[in-house]
């Protein structure tokens, strides 16, 4: 078994767009996409958790492992954990949560999540990119990080805030954040044992039960674009972008 594992939740349930892991973009399911890209970054094993079947038998017949979760989490993390502690019985080391909804993400910012979080200067790791323009700045559905230091450079850098809402005064280094994740197993598993938090539950952001208690967050920067489908809006979006 690999020191590494890639888990991608996936749920066909989703509030804002339902059955989006079946999207289809350039003849392929979304979430095909997502695995396929994971397997390409060669850091380790693939799983797909999902409490789905439907999605669990296209992973496998398309020649991926998948694991059926429990139908009811409170957060995508919980589920990824439920994988590593009955598929993988805690075993791996380094675990990369990698949202199922960014077809497009470029293999090799997984291979740097996982190069940085063997440094072993963070509890937690993730990405941000640049944001393009004020539109995204005023969409919720867009998650904003703040960090304390600039990252353009790509560099890594310690998270001061996520937000889904900015202000002027948060006008300093605000990027666009990207949803995966590389935790150690001992961060892992202290994070799904802590309460949900406050601004947890008030901004619908689950990084921030990590910020508030203490775990140390870092992000680095990628110059890729890649998109994370949360509306129909955002799904026409990356069709397009992927299928031109």
């Amino acid at each position: 078994m690999s020191s590494t594992v890639v888990i991608i939740p996936s749920r066909l349930q989703a509030k804002r767009l339902p059955n989006k892991p079946l999207k289809i973009i350039n003849q392929k399911e979304m979430i095909l996409h997502v695995h396929n890209l994971a397997m390409e970054s060669k850091v380790g094993e693939v799983l797909v958790t999902t409490p789905d079947k439907i999605i669990f038998d296209l992973i496998i017949k398309n020649g991926g492992k998948s694991f059926i979760s429990n139908n009811i989490h409170e957060t995508g993390t919980d589920r990824v954990f439920e994988a590593f502690q009955n598929f993988y019985s805690n075993n791996p080391q380094i675990i990369i949560n990698l949202q199922g909804d960014m077809p497009n993400l470029d293999p090799k910012d997984i291979s740097r999540i996982k190069n940085y979080i063997l440094k072993g200067n963070c509890d937690i790791c993730t990405l941000a990119s640049n944001i393009e323009n004020s539109e995204d700045i005023k969409d919720k559905n867009i998650v904003k990080v703040i960090t304390k230091k600039s990252i353009n450079n790509a560099n890594f850098s310690e998270a001061f805030d996520f937000k889904r809402e900015v202000s002027r005064e948060d006008d300093k280094n605000i990027y666009h954040h990207i949803g995966i994740y590389g935790f150690t197993s001992e961060a892992l598993i202290r994070y799904v044992n802590l309460k949900r938090s406050k601004l947890e539950l008030e901004r619908n952001l689950e990084q921030m039960r990590a910020m508030e208690n203490g775990m140390k967050v870092h992000v680095g920067f990628t110059d890729s674009k890649p998109l994370s489908v949360d509306t129909e809006k955002d799904f026409l979006k990356i069709k397009k972008v992927m299928e031109k």
